[in-house]
């Protein structure tokens, strides 16, 4: 089934950026992808015929590429009926950049509520997230999660590709909280894997050493992630870099 597929296309990323000793960057954006005809029919990817699971590469304009846009990501960052750009968000925001935000408040009505605003048309997502955003309590989490989350409407809640939501076109346009401007999912992730690179390698370390160690990290690991992350920087990003750096790490030694 295509959930088996997908779960494959996800490990043999990681597989092939860790035996081939890649950057980690290619997690978030690549110009290939491992597809078999099947998953390529869903990802709309021309020309791939034959249903073993293989490197693809992926032609220029493509949005695929990365663990953001395949399907497992996409479907787990999703409502059981539909996409959740709040989810989507908060993954972008917790486990690339390392900057979750707290839990919501207790009270919080469900985003459907608000439709009744709309004078019974069906209203885009993106627009019942706007109003939702005008709640100043609300606004200080949503201003962070949303416009990252709303980068990836164009993919419906299996991962597959649309150009509308209620019959209106999306918009991926939109702004991190730090102050770059980007118009479409590409452009996020070029963002994430340039100008918010430090941020990712930093997450990337932190996350790797609390598995590594099987505890969570204090204060006084500090000096530990900053010596992967200069490590990260030094040699390109490299999964040798990542990995050797926690190996070889005091706290992992002891």
């Amino acid at each position: 089934p295509m959930r088996r597929l997908m779960r494959r296309e996800t490990d043999m990323l990681f597989g092939y950026v860790m035996r081939e000793d890649r950057s980690v960057l290619e997690l978030i954006d690549s110009d290939y992808a491992f597809l078999n005809d099947k998953l390529a029919r869903h990802y709309d990817v021309p020309g791939i015929i034959g249903e073993e699971m293989r490197l693809v590469r992926l032609p220029a304009d493509s949005p695929r590429g990365g663990v953001l846009t395949q399907g497992t990501v996409l479907a787990v960052t999703s409502n059981p009926t539909r996409t959740s750009p709040v989810k989507r968000g908060m993954f972008v925001l917790e486990n690339i950049l390392g900057t979750p935000t707290p839990p919501p408040p207790p009270d919080v009505p469900e985003l459907e509520e608000v439709k009744k605003e709309f004078g019974g048309r069906e209203p885009k997502l993106a627009e019942m997230l706007a109003l939702h955003r005008a709640d100043k309590l609300c606004n200080s989490c949503h201003s962070r999660m949303d416009p990252l989350g709303l980068a990836f409407e164009n993919f419906n809640a299996l991962g597959g590709w649309r150009d509308t939501d209620a019959q209106l076109p999306i918009d991926p346009s939109g702004r991190l909280i730090t102050g770059e401007n980007f118009a479409s999912v590409r452009e996020l992730k070029r963002i994430l894997t340039h100008e918010r690179r430090a941020d990712y390698y930093r997450c990337l370390a932190e996350k790797t050493l609390t598995y590594a160690l099987g505890r969570g990290l204090e204060y006084y690991d500090i000096h530990t992630v900053d010596q992967i992350v200069d490590r990260l920087t030094r040699e390109d990003g490299r999964m040798s870099a990542l990995l050797m750096g926690v190996i070889e790490s005091v706290p992992f030694q002891k």
